[in-house]
């Protein structure tokens, strides 16, 4: 599975960040991350955090053969395994180039700096040897695997005992640890990586690169060196061309570097060691009863302070002034307040359903204004008035003893009356007028 690549404008971040000497977690410019060293149970264990990459190494011996154009030395062994639990782009049971990079590097760093003495490791000239093997895993990768592979490695080589030995002729006896106390490894210095990323063509330096910015870099500097400013190592990749005085100012920036870490690898080693004696429980057991086997946390992440009250007021400078009067609060409906300018959204069509409410009870008072006056005409009238209506000219309907209607009834039908009775008086006038203009001569 490959990695998901970064963004155009990911990048472009990235680069402007460090172009301004800036960085994603807060630090400087030559700053490592937090770095973290544990025990395991047995020794030879080692964990190491540099930042959010972690590493264990768990140093092994076995008595073997020696190789036959060096019968008086030890084997040393290195292998470094990138799983995909550290990252979904390690694939499982296959070798990489980076994986084949950090094998040599590791190698040089260690083996061939000569920091462990290996003639110590004969048992029998020619015949029996002690083979050292240290397996790196990389549990988590946050970028920079080799500086942290080389701490975790160097560390468990100082924390390994091998067991005792005995020999009589030409059999060999290995005595357990409680029969006899272990032996640990002779080491004459430690060697320490020391990672430089370069950017712009080698205009910028960064000193311990995350994995976002390792994506971005132009090349890679990786100087391995003692605390006593010997150099072990040194390899650069990445194509890219380095003046001198650029080589020397990171040599001298990883004299420093070194320093530190192998002050911080002596008094882990001397903690641990004083834990054991008092026969405390000491790495996975000691992690049991606090409940901190979680492998990663989320760790509280220095922030730089010192410009924030000059970006402050640069940005209250910079905003608008607020308006000098405050807004009056507004109801516009009852019941409701606002302070601003009134919102209409809403309101529109309440005001038209208001307007037709308005409309239709007017129409409803006319209607019953005339109801009203129609049915005190009716009671003027009285009951022995005739009323004749009229559907049609043809038929006459005479009615002699009208009843007095209900006032439901009445206000129902006295106007269909009216209009009917006015109707008839027009259809009479009409037959008389033309009656007279036929009987003239």
């Amino acid at each position: 599975m490959k990695d998901t690549p970064l963004s155009n404008c990911e990048r472009d971040f990235l680069l402007r960040a460090i172009e301004e000497k800036k960085r994603l977690d807060g630090r400087q410019t030559y700053d490592y991350r937090r770095i973290k060293i544990t025990f395991g149970t047995d020794y030879g264990c080692c964990f190491v955090n540099l930042g959010k990459t972690r590493v264990m190494a768990q140093v092994s011996c076995e008595l073997v053969a020696p190789k036959e154009n060096r019968p008086n030395e030890g084997i040393m062994f290195f292998n470094i395994e990138l799983s995909p639990m550290a990252s979904p782009a390690f694939e499982q049971g296959r070798q990489s180039e980076l994986s084949v990079k950090l094998n040599r590097q590791l190698e040089r760093c260690l083996r061939n700096s000569k920091c462990i003495d290996t003639e110590s490791l004969c048992v029998v000239s020619g015949k029996t040897v002690w083979q050292i093997r240290v397996d790196v895993h990389m549990l988590n990768n946050d970028g920079n695997l080799m500086d942290a592979s080389s701490i975790a490695a160097i560390t468990a080589l100082c924390h390994f005992r091998r067991p005792d030995v005995g020999v009589q002729g030409e059999e060999v006896t290995v005595y357990s640890p409680e029969e006899r106390d272990p032996i640990p490894l002779s080491i004459y210095h430690m060697p320490i990586s020391v990672s430089f990323s370069f950017f712009q063509q080698g205009t910028y330096l960064l000193v311990d690169p995350c994995e976002r910015e390792e994506r971005v870099m132009d090349g890679l500097l990786m100087i391995a060196m003692n605390k006593h400013r010997e150099i072990c190592s040194i390899q650069s990749s990445g194509g890219i061309m380095l003046l001198k005085e650029q080589v020397m100012r990171c040599s001298k920036i990883a004299s420093v570097k070194v320093s530190e870490i192998t002050e911080l690898i002596s008094k882990a080693l001397l903690n641990d060691k004083a834990a054991r004696k008092a026969g405390g429980r000491c790495g996975f057991a000691e992690s049991m009863p606090q409940e901190r086997i979680t492998a990663l946390k989320t760790d509280e992440t220095p922030v730089e302070m010192k410009d924030v009250t000059e970006s402050a007021n640069d940005i209250v400078q910079k905003a608008e002034a607020p308006p000098p009067a405050v807004w009056s609060p507004v109801v516009p409906v009852p019941g409701v307040g606002q302070v601003g300018q009134q919102n209409t959204w809403g309101l529109e069509e309440e005001d038209d359903d208001e307007e037709d409410d308005e409309e239709g009870s007017e129409e409803q008072k006319e209607t019953e204004t005339k109801m009203e006056e129609d049915q005190h005409e009716m009671e003027d009238r009285g009951a022995g008035d005739v009323v004749e209506i009229s559907d049609s000219e043809e038929e006459e309907v005479v009615i002699l003893h009208p009843e007095i209607p209900d006032k439901a009834k009445i206000t129902g039908s006295s106007s269909h009356q009216q209009r009917a009775a006015t109707s008839q008086k027009r259809q009479k006038n009409m037959k008389s007028s033309t009656s007279m203009e036929t009987g003239r001569p």
